[in-house]
């Protein structure tokens, strides 16, 4: 890859007035709805199941309240599949009904060097998703040998596609950025709109299922499952009879608080993971009704941790309401290792794993995506280590540049820099058993 020169590092001062200045970009996740500024469809205090858990698991203590973002992302992606299957054939056959794009482009890696993606509409959301996604070469394996769609509308609306399309440019391309505009357009009819910034963790879950809904071949859902689904068991015990119940469940991320139910900042990653999966009693307005006391009781819930995938997503909420009605970003210190074994983080009673499955939970950082300013008005960028270099990259836009670690922990936070970047959405992956 180029090399590039550091970053220029700003004075808190000029920090801040460069942040002002900003993007400008817009917000349609408030509760009063679009206002001015990057704000935040905020997923907070949920945790990110294909099932309602508001039901099973009950309510969660704490100020940071739920929501069932997942459920409506995937929802919306099936009614966007139904509008593809549905829409107008406007275009011949291809010659080769089983055509590969495995035979028009060449390895997904971005290996030659780091390409920008230009701003288009206040997508630096957008922008620093994508580059995560490509620049992950498990993923790109899969991309790559997708079927190329038979009509022309079916490829304007195939998101799938259309990122390997982008990601064909970015390889051969000679210049510095390319304008990911048609990739932009394609999302539209999936909601996903331009000159309205979605929350980067929401707008990750949306991908994912719009790529998985259009992969077409079984065996690439499958393997775009195993790459990013997590695994766990819920656990609901009444605590008057006993009688305890027992779910399977997937997430695509883990979404960890970083203020306790007492609202205390929580230190580490280590201490959210612990906290998130620490069993709560369920009792006044959060109890549960027991089919054989007849009754709602206090119940008790855990999670246990059933399997981690190849890549492992980690959402750190940093957006709540507390002692308001509005949402506000927590910016608070919260360092995260570069390397995190789950094994050693987690009790025996909060993983439900054989010894072969905790031997794989070695992980090792892959990609930060980072937000910088307030819930009114901010940016997104991606610092992301290459996986042939091993090197670090940051991704702003089209400004592409080699950072050091030292780079990446300043998006650690900071109590008194709320513009400063602050870690939002951590990306590890598993390493290989030697």
């Amino acid at each position: 890859m180029r090399q590039h020169r550091p970053r220029r590092r700003f004075c808190p001062a000029e920090r801040g007035a460069a942040l002002r200045r900003g993007c400008g970009e817009s917000c349609a996740g408030s509760p009063a709805g679009p206002v001015s500024g990057c704000g935040v469809i905020v997923v907070l205090r949920e945790r990110s199941f294909c099932l309602c858990t508001k039901l099973f698991m009950g309510e969660r203590s704490g100020r940071q309240e739920r929501s069932k973002k997942l459920e409506l992302a995937r929802s919306e992606t099936m009614k966007a599949g139904a509008d593809v299957q549905n829409s107008k054939e406007e275009a011949k056959e291809p010659k080769a009904k089983d055509q590969r794009l495995t035979s028009v482009f060449g390895v997904a890696d971005l290996k030659n060097e780091a390409i920008g993606l230009y701003n288009v509409g206040q997508s630096c959301c957008l922008n620093s998703l994508l580059q995560v996604f490509l620049m992950n070469i498990h993923f790109t394996g899969i991309l790559r040998r997708i079927m190329i769609p038979r009509h022309a509308a079916q490829m304007r609306r195939n998101v799938p596609y259309q990122m390997l399309l982008l990601l064909e440019e970015m390889q051969h391309g000679k210049r510095k950025a390319v304008f990911p505009t048609a990739f932009a357009h394609c999302l539209s009819a999936y909601r996903v709109k331009l000159f309205v910034q979605h929350d980067a963790a929401q707008l990750f879950l949306t991908l994912w299922n719009v790529i998985k809904m259009q992969m077409g071949k079984p065996e690439l859902v499958e393997e775009l499952s195993d790459l990013y689904t997590i695994c766990v068991q819920e656990h609901l015990a009444c605590q008057k009879c006993s009688v305890e119940t027992k779910r399977n469940s997937s997430m695509l991320t883990l979404p960890l608080p970083v203020l306790d139910s007492n609202s205390h900042k929580l230190r580490t990653l280590e201490n959210c993971l612990q906290y998130f999966f620490h069993p709560e009693e369920l009792t006044d307005h959060n109890m549960c009704f027991c089919e054989q006391c007849g009754r709602k009781t206090p119940f008790l819930q855990s999670m246990r941790l059933v399997h981690l995938p190849k890549t492992l997503t980690i959402h750190l909420k940093r957006f709540c309401f507390e002692n308001s009605a509005y949402i506000h970003k927590l910016s608070h210190y919260l360092p995260f290792p570069q390397d995190l074994d789950f094994s050693a983080v987690l009790t025996e009673d909060q993983c439900q794993a054989d010894a072969n499955e905790k031997a794989a939970w070695q992980y090792e950082l892959f990609a930060v995506v980072a937000h910088s300013g307030s819930t009114s008005c901010g940016h997104y960028c991606a610092y992301i280590r290459s996986l042939t270099e091993r090197k670090w990259y940051c991704f702003n836009d089209s400004e592409v540049c080699q950072v050091s670690w030292d780079d990446v922990k300043c998006t650690y936070g900071h109590p008194s820099l709320h513009w400063a970047e602050t870690a939002y959405l951590l990306m590890y992956m598993k390493k290989q058993l030697q």
